[in-house]
């Protein structure tokens, strides 16, 4: 579904740029973000995009346009400037139709990506997301405006070495827009809803940042200040899962982007990752991810040879 923003919310001082346990969690740079389509557009047309395997964003270069899906609640008009995300990929059509000025539609353009998150789909910032999200440029902060026009500029240019720059940019504007939700969001759900309490997001910043730490229901109920009970419950209402179990896919997680270093062993990330033996990691990698280590490895070495 598609969230709207909470317009209390938006008119809100901004007293940090991003939460520490949402920081903590973006910068383990388990998501790729590639540009993978410059489109320019004119007169009457459309686009329709399929159920797709990874998330789809479209960043408005140019122009304007309406998008369409199930997973709106209505028909989403989008200007110059604005960034649309589908993270699940969902399907959708943007168009442009009826009359329009010769000068508008040649200046129609988009700039379009994918979103993959490495490994599983039990990604904690995957499962938050909502099904469709927008960045509106007039309300975006200046440093949103400057990424997405310097995008535009270096596709207008022509820029050598124009893919691998738009790529980090991508990868950077996806950062932003995140942040962006996260402060807009009226409806805020698992990760989100969690980084807006204090004692949560102190222990999630903590288990983002030491994943292989001795994790007990105790330690964590002691960082939050609060009784078992009580941080379980909480913790749980807010997550839609028990603390051991987040610790758990956060640690597959984690290891799932260890393994594609082929320098470290099994043995090692085990290690890293507070398991006391490799078969019990390798049993419960495979419970969690449904694979096991080895194909995580055989599937990294594949892809860096094609």
């Amino acid at each position: 579904m598609y969230i709207e923003a909470n317009p209390m919310l938006a008119s809100e001082p901004r007293t940090s740029l991003i939460d520490p346990a949402l920081e903590s969690l973006l910068n383990q740079s388990m998501l790729r973000v590639a540009v993978v389509a410059e489109l320019h557009r004119c007169g009457s047309w459309f686009l329709d995009e399929p159920q797709y395997h990874c998330g789809l964003f479209h960043l408005v270069g140019a122009g304007q346009c309406k998008v369409e899906s199930a997973a709106l609640d209505r028909v989403m008009h989008l200007n110059t400037g604005d960034l649309i995300l589908f993270p699940q990929g969902d399907p959708h059509r943007l168009s442009v139709e009826g009359e329009t000025t010769v000068e508008a539609a040649d200046r129609t353009s988009f700039i379009c990506g994918e979103m993959r998150f490495f490994g599983n789909t039990h990604h904690p910032l995957n499962q938050a997301l909502p099904a469709c999200f927008v960045v509106r440029a007039k309300d975006a902060g200046d440093t949103f405006r400057q990424l997405s026009a310097m995008m535009v500029d270096i596709v207008n240019a022509g820029q050598d070495g124009r893919q691998v720059l738009l790529n980090k940019l991508a990868d950077a504007l996806f950062t932003l827009a995140v942040c962006d939700y996260a402060k807009r969001a009226g409806n805020r759900r698992g990760l989100f809803a969690a980084v807006a309490d204090p004692r949560i997001s102190k222990v999630l910043q903590s288990v983002h940042e030491n994943p292989g730490g001795a994790w007990t229901m105790h330690s964590m109920a002691g960082m939050a200040c609060m009784s078992r009970s009580a941080f379980a419950e909480r913790f749980t209402h807010l997550m839609q899962m028990p603390p051991m179990q987040y610790v758990t896919q956060w640690r597959v997680s984690v290891a799932e982007q260890l393994l594609r270093d082929r320098q470290q062993s099994v043995a090692c990330i085990a290690e890293q990752l507070g398991y006391s033996s490799e078969a019990a990691f390798r049993r419960l990698f495979k419970r969690v991810s449904g694979t096991c280590p080895g194909q995580i490895r055989a599937d990294s070495a594949s892809h860096s040879l094609n």
